[in-house]
């Protein structure tokens, strides 16, 4: 999705209220969405992980658990999830299983994340636009890496992760 492509703009409460191209979600700090997956394997115990391009508009270089992006105008959060996760990692055919929402407001980004989950086996083809390299990573280590404010993960991914955490794999 370039600066030019249509975004969807919510309100603070979650509601889709319009459009504007991306580069103004950007330079506005409009609220908007993004759809993000976490990527798990078939026996729950990894997490893939990946690490952003230098060259990326938010984040750039650091390190992310979820693949994912903002809700283009007129997508639901399904169809972005769908459509980053083939994108990005080039996983396709997987049912997504819908998470929670959450809410990342430290401006200039204000973006509610709809988080979903896949179990993925097969291979892991990174666009590299967008991506420069990725691995499996297991569970307790990157539960250290949330838990670490020091460590490279990407601050809104690194929320999302907590709450997973919190809510899925307690203490």
């Amino acid at each position: 999705m370039g600066g030019d492509e249509l975004v969807a703009i919510y309100d603070p409460h979650g509601a889709v209220v319009g459009a504007a191209p991306r580069a103004e979600v950007r330079a506005r700090g409009h609220w908007h969405a993004a759809a993000v997956v976490l990527v798990r394997s078939p026996d729950g115990g990894h997490a893939y992980v990946h690490q952003r391009s230098p060259h990326k508009d938010v984040f750039p270089s650091a390190y992310d658990c979820w693949a994912g992006g903002v809700v283009a105008a007129g997508e639901t959060p399904a169809e972005c999830a769908e459509r980053e996760l083939a994108e990005e990692l080039a996983i396709t055919g997987v049912p997504l299983e819908p998470l929670f929402g959450l809410v990342y407001d430290r401006p200039p980004i204000r973006c509610h994340n709809f988080a979903f989950e896949v179990r993925w086996d097969g291979p892991v083809t990174h666009q590299p636009e967008e991506i420069v390299g990725g691995r499996w990573m297991p569970l307790p280590e990157l539960r250290a890496w949330a838990d670490d404010p020091d460590s490279p993960l990407v601050p809104d991914g690194r929320l999302g992760i907590q709450e997973w955490f919190r809510r899925y794999e307690p203490l």
